[in-house]
Formats: structure tokens, C-alpha cells, sequence
């Protein structure tokens, strides 16, 4: 993987991730034998939208590497009033070592990995959350010692998060149930990607509109936001539309009985989760934040070595 992009899940092999989690592994119990790994090394961090998990984390991870990330949002450069995303790319890649971009149009991520000829990693875009999937399944294998044979059940939009963990499932071994309001599924492509990824892994890929069939025997309950930035306008009717949807107790009382509750955060208490499943006994979801930092540096790492 070193020197190329990381876009999606769906491109990676599942040695690839195997590989990643290993290091983050290592990295998270040995931080001081990594400090050097990217010694001098620079990565520009493109956010056309705000964050604190992503921003944190990534620039977290270069300075504990031995590097430096330098924060640019859509004010502070020129594609922002204009300027092709192409000469962003090819003028950036004189600079620095690597970019990373947090942005709506997956295409932006896209025509920068197209023009850039150094690593460019995807924070995050409208279509796919790749590094946050990725830790998902990295606190996975934590909490219960392994991934192949698990089931992950998602709850509610079928957006770039759950386009991701439809996308990693099969590379971890693990099947994954989707339950969304009717109108609200997942992207077609992706989901007609995704079942061909768990056809060929051995792994169980279900599109339902039934919370129960999702989170039955499942080992894990995701949940996200029901209106994600750049909803905002639809976020009245999406109350609406997602009521009854909230993950519970009595939901959670479906699943494995060793199951854990995971949410990529920010989190809305009463809406999406109930306070008392979100800060309860079965929630990872501090773990699950504090390796996004781990699973990142792993990334940069193997991509920028």
C-alpha cells in the first residue's frame, strides 16, 4: 500500500486490512517505538466540512509519527473560490507528502487522488467514511478477540457510514445487517459492490427494513445520525420520517447477548440512541473514538512510508 491512496474499503484487500489493524494494534501499545515513522514528513488536510474527531485525530497522529498536518479549509486555499481541484492536487503534491481531504463531493476525493502524485487518504465525503469503518472494525476484533463470524447490525440512514461498513464487512470476515425507513436504503451501486464482496468473502450482507431481522443475534448495534451535514434543511421531515428508529434497550435486547452498542459520533441523545444505551454498560463508543488516532497513524504510516 505504500505511495497509493486510500479512497474505500472496497479497494483494499483483506491482507491489507489484517496488515493495517496489526499496526494500529502496535502502534496503540508501543507509541514510542513509532515516533521517527514519518520524521519529517507533511500532511495537508483539506475540510470542506468542520470536525473535531477527524481534524483531532489525523493531526494527533502526524505529530506522534514525527511529522506535521497542516489544516486547510475550503477558506484558507483556492479551490474554495474556484480554482480546479486538479491544480490543488498537482501543486499541493510539490509541498507535502501526503493529503488528506474531508469533503461533500466524493468526485473532489476522487479528481485529488486522479492528480495528485502523492498519498491521498479520504477523511470522509458524502458517499464513504472509509478511516471511521475501518476503526469500527479495529475495536471490533478488540472487544471480542476476533472478527470472522461476528455480525454488525446498522440502524437507520443508509449513508457514507453505512456504505463503509457494508464495504469492510467482508474484509473482516464479519456479516453485516442494514435496517433503514423505507426510502432512506443505501446507494444501489454500492450495495450491488458490497453483496459481490460478501459473496466472494464467505460473509452475509442484509438490506432489510426490519430492526428486529437486523439486530437479531447481532454482536454489535450501529447507529448514526438521522440528518448529516448538509442535511440540515431535511432534518424536520427526517425526525419524522425516522420515529420509532431510535436504538434502546429493548432493541438492544435482540441482539447477542454479549453485544456492544457503537455510534461514529456526534451523537444525539434521544434521537438516533437513548441516553441510557449511549452511556451505558454496552457502549464502546470512547474506545471506538480514542482508534480512530491509532488506525490512522497506521494508515499514514503504510501510505507515506
Amino acid at each position: 500500500m505504500i505511495g497509493k491512496d486510500l479512497i474505500s474499503i472496497h479497494d483494499l484487500a483483506a491482507a491489507d486490512v489484517e496488515r493495517l489493524f496489526a499496526l494500529a494494534a502496535s502502534m496503540k501499545k508501543s507509541p514510542k517505538e513509532h515516533r521517527a515513522a514519518l520524521s519529517g514528513k507533511i500532511l495537508a488536510m483539506i475540510f470542506e466540512k468542520s470536525s473535531t474527531r477527524t481534524r483531532v485525530s489525523f493531526e494527533a497522529g502526524m505529530t506522534q509519527l514525527g511529522g506535521a498536518a497542516q489544516f486547510l479549509s475550503s477558506r484558507d486555499i483556492q479551490i474554495g473560490r474556484g480554482e480546479p481541484v486538479s491544480d490543488t492536487a498537482r501543486v499541493l503534491s510539490r509541498y507535502v507528502d501526503g493529503i488528506m481531504a474531508r469533503t461533500f463531493a466524493h468526485q473532489t476525493v476522487l479528481d485529488l487522488a486522479t492528480h495528485a502524485t502523492v498519498p491521498v487518504i479520504n477523511g470522509l465525503t458524502d458517499l464513504l467514511h472509509p478511516c471511521q469503518a475501518l476503526t469500527d472494525y479495529f475495536t471490533m476484533k478488540e472487544k471480542f478477540g476476533t472478527l470472522r463470524g461476528l455480525k454488525l447490525a446498522y440502524i437507520g440512514d443508509g449513508n457514507n457510514m453505512a456504505h463503509s461498513l457494508m464495504f469492510g464487512g467482508p474484509k473482516c470476515g464479519v456479516s453485516v445487517a442494514l435496517a433503514t425507513p423505507p426510502g432512506y436504503g443505501p446507494d444501489p451501486e454500492v450495495t450491488r459492490r458490497a453483496m459481490g464482496d460478501a459473496a466472494e468473502a464467505g460473509t452475509k450482507l442484509v438490506v432489510t427494513h426490519s430492526t428486529d431481522e437486523a439486530v437479531s443475534g447481532a454482536h454489535v448495534v450501529y447507529t448514526d445520525v438521522w440528518a448529516s451535514m448538509g442535511q440540515e434543511a431535511e432534518r424536520e421531515r427526517r425526525v419524522k420520517d425516522f420515529a420509532g428508529w431510535t436504538v434502546t434497550n429493548a432493541m438492544m435486547s435482540l441482539a447477542d447477548r454479549d453485544a456492544v452498542f457503537m455510534h461514529c459520533l456526534p451523537a444525539h441523545r434521544g434521537e438516533e440512541v437513548a441516553a441510557e444505551v449511549c452511556d451505558g454498560p454496552r457502549s464502546v463508543i470512547y474506545d471506538e473514538a480514542e482508534n480512530r488516532l491509532h488506525v490512522q497513524k497506521a494508515i499514514l504510516a503504510t501510505l507515506m512510508a
